[in-house]
């Protein structure tokens, strides 16, 4: 069956090809995208539900854990169904506008994660080498704000770009070999010159990554030092397994990250599917990994989803044993004075 054509030849719009080269495939490729979307979404959306609901959860650790979740389901969420869009439907239009926009909220998104993987290695650094002091330094409140300057920054630094391509004319030649509206993809559409929008960008992710890499460096360099003056096996094991969870996070990140960086720079003689992949990846890959690995490496959280897990499984049992139960009561009643529907009627209610 041929898939429907949606697609615009409007001069105001462009056209997403999807993953070029691959287009045979582009249904059998929707199949992972789409599992790592629900997974993404569930995993996600129960860290919020498990975190908001138990108090005992409600603490700096777990609240940072909520704030990656929002972005791992942001992230996904303006991808893949764009992308699915493409792979079912054929719907390849987007207007400039549109494609602007995208682009702007996927690298906000993507510059708010690193933000928040950041304090989160400053959180264990504080937890390991100054635990007395903890509850004071970051509190409930101070994780609020540290998280509005991680969305702030990443406005700021993100704003420009869009708004640079948005003064460029683009070529009458609208064709993107790519799934989403990433910067690279939009500049090489400019007919124009982009000298400055180059620059900007190339220093700008040399300035996030570096600055946010280099953080999390000095943090877990200091937490080393710290756990290694310490002399009990059992304190080292303790201290280290606070930081093993948040460190398979950041390499779930940062390494598709940085191969998808090396192979646009460096990889001329790679296909362009491979490209788009790869990008694609680094985006559907953390948000569905990251409440795994929380769930399988944080005791006290894995607890609780199994709590609420194990209890609405037992309500719903419970509920439909309470109903066959009235119902095997009500059918088997024996009314010899003929007032047997006011009886069901009191079952029923009780």
């Amino acid at each position: 069956m041929a898939p429907f054509n949606f697609t615009h030849s409007d001069a105001s719009t462009f056209i997403l090809m999807g993953i070029p080269g691959l287009e045979a495939a582009h249904i059998w490729i929707s199949i992972p995208f789409f599992t790592f979307y629900i997974i993404s979404l569930l995993g996600n959306f129960m860290v919020l539900c498990v975190v908001g609901k138990e108090q005992t959860l409600q603490k700096p650790m777990y609240l940072l854990l909520c704030i990656l979740a929002l972005t791992d389901i942001a992230t996904s969420t303006f991808v893949v169904p764009n992308a699915l869009g493409i792979f079912w439907f054929n719907l390849k239009g987007i207007t400039v506008a549109g494609c602007l926009t995208q682009m702007f909220f996927l690298h906000t998104i993507s510059v708010m994660h690193s933000s928040t993987l950041v304090t989160m290695a400053f959180d264990r650094y504080v937890a390991v080498c100054n635990p007395l002091r903890y509850a004071t330094i970051l509190s409930n409140a101070q994780i609020a704000k540290l998280g509005l300057v991680g969305f702030i920054r990443a406005v700021l630094f993100i704003l420009p770009l869009p708004l640079l391509l948005s003064q460029q004319t683009f070529c009458a030649n609208r064709i993107i070999p790519h799934t989403q509206c990433e910067h690279i993809a939009l500049e090489k559409m400019v007919c124009g010159h982009i000298r400055v929008s180059r620059i900007y960008g190339s220093v700008l992710m040399f300035v996030i990554i570096g600055f946010d890499l280099t953080f999390i460096a000095m943090s877990y360099g200091l937490i080393i030092r710290a756990v290694l003056r310490i002399s009990s096996h059992k304190a080292h094991q303790k201290a280290l397994n606070t930081c093993t969870t948040h460190i398979c996070v950041m390499l779930t990140y940062y390494t598709p990250t940085f191969f998808s960086i090396l192979t646009h720079h460096f990889g001329q003689g790679i296909a362009p599917y491979v490209h788009i992949i790869l990008a694609d990846l680094y985006l559907l890959i953390p948000p569905m990994l990251n409440p795994i690995i929380y769930g399988v490496k944080t005791k006290e959280l894995r607890d609780k989803v199994v709590k609420y897990t194990c209890r609405s499984s037992a309500d719903t049992k419970f509920t439909q044993s309470s109903a066959d139960t009235r119902d095997d009561i009500s059918s088997g009643l024996q009314c010899p004075s003929g007032n047997c529907q006011i009886v069901r009627e009191h079952v029923n209610q009780h």
